[in-house]
C-alpha cells in the first residue's frame, strides 16, 4: 500500500520559491506549519477596514509603538504568517531588517470575511501556540470585534485561547499593555451599503 504525503516546506525553502517566480506578483500567500496557503483577493470592504485600522493606530499610538500593515511576521522555521495589522515593539530598524517575532509583539489582528473560519481556526491555533497574547479578529460577516487572550494548550496537545471576547461597533476597546487608550471602533468597521433603503451603516 502506497501511503501518499503532502511536501511540507521550511522557511528557507518557501524564500527561495519566491525567489525562482514561483508565485505570480498579486498572490497572497503565506507559509502555516509548513504548507504554502494561497488567500483569496481582498474585498473592497476588507481593504477599507484595513486602512482605517492602520491609520487609527498610527495615529493613536504616535511613537509609544510601531505599526506594520501586512507584514510577514517570524513565527517558527515552518510559518510565516502575513497578518493585516502588527503592533510592535519599537526597533531601531523599524523591522525593515526582519520581521517581527512573537516577543516583539503586542497586538495582531486579521480582518475576516472569506477567510473567517481560516483566522478562527488554524491561524488561532498557530498564534496561541507561538504566544500571542493580544490576537484580534475583525469579523467582517457578522460585524464584530473578536479578542482572543490568554493563550493555552489543552490535555491533546491543541492550542488555542482560553479568553474571547465579542466587542461591537459602536464601542470602544482598550489595547492591551496601553491603558490609556481606546480605539473607536466606528471609524475602523467599513461602511456597508443597505441595498433596500440605499442607505449606508457601519453594520452597529
Amino acid at each position: 500500500m502506497t501511503v501518499v504525503t503532502a511536501k511540507r516546506f521550511i522557511l528557507a525553502e518557501y524564500h527561495r520559491l519566491g525567489e525562482l517566480g514561483f508565485f505570480e506578483p498579486h498572490d497572497r500567500v503565506e507559509l502555516i506549519r509548513g504548507e504554502i496557503v494561497l488567500l483569496p483577493k481582498t474585498t473592497p470592504l476588507h481593504s477599507d477596514c484595513n486602512a482605517n485600522l492602520l491609520d487609527s493606530l498610527v495615529r493613536l499610538l504616535g511613537e509609544r509603538a510601531i505599526v506594520l500593515g501586512q507584514k510577514p511576521i517570524i513565527l517558527r522555521d515552518d510559518s510565516e504568517p502575513q497578518p493585516d495589522a502588527v503592533v510592535a515593539r519599537n526597533r531601531a530598524d523599524n523591522y525593515l531588517c526582519s520581521g517581527p517575532e512573537p516577543a516583539d509583539i503586542l497586538l495582531l489582528v486579521e480582518i475576516a470575511d472569506a477567510t473567517l473560519s481560516y483566522d478562527r481556526g488554524k491561524k488561532i491555533s498557530v498564534y496561541a501556540e507561538d504566544g500571542i497574547l493580544d490576537y484580534w479578529i475583525f469579523n467582517l460577516v457578522d460585524n464584530c470585534l473578536e479578542i482572543y487572550n490568554d493563550p493555552y494548550q489543552d490535555s491533546r496537545g491543541r492550542f488555542g485561547y482560553r479568553l474571547k471576547r465579542i466587542v461591537l461597533p459602536n464601542e470602544t476597546v482598550g489595547i492591551l499593555g496601553f491603558p490609556e487608550f481606546s480605539l473607536d471602533l466606528s471609524s475602523i468597521f467599513p461602511v456597508q451599503a443597505d441595498v433596500r433603503s440605499g442607505e449606508c451603516s457601519t453594520g452597529a
